[in-house]
């Protein structure tokens, strides 16, 4: 896979919403983390369908990226894959810089 771009552009209009945007997905990761530990593959699955939706409608493409491949992993049962999916998107997550356009 491609290093990520973690440079994201946001429409200007979306600027208030972003800060709780991202403390979702702050909270989505731990419900990752959790749902792993737990080998809970259908929740993986939900939240990974959720991130699949989510964020190409913020224009975060690489969160809707990750989120397929979660939600494929947890339908074939992928613990290892699924463990370094979960591990980019905190990765993601405290590197990604917004720009507001």
């Amino acid at each position: 896979m491609s290093e990520p771009s973690y440079d994201v552009k946001v429409d200007k209009d979306l600027e208030d919403l972003i800060p709780t945007f991202m403390r979702n997905r702050e909270k989505e990761h731990e419900a990752l983390k959790a749902a792993l530990a737990a080998a809970d593959f259908e929740q993986l699955r939900q939240l990974g369908h959720r991130m699949k939706g989510v964020g190409n409608s913020y224009g975060f493409t690489h969160i809707s990226t990750i989120g397929k491949l979660i939600e494929d992993g947890a339908r074939s049962g992928d613990r290892a894959g699924l463990a370094a999916q979960i591990s980019e998107y905190g990765d993601y997550l405290s590197k990604v810089q917004i720009r507001y356009e």
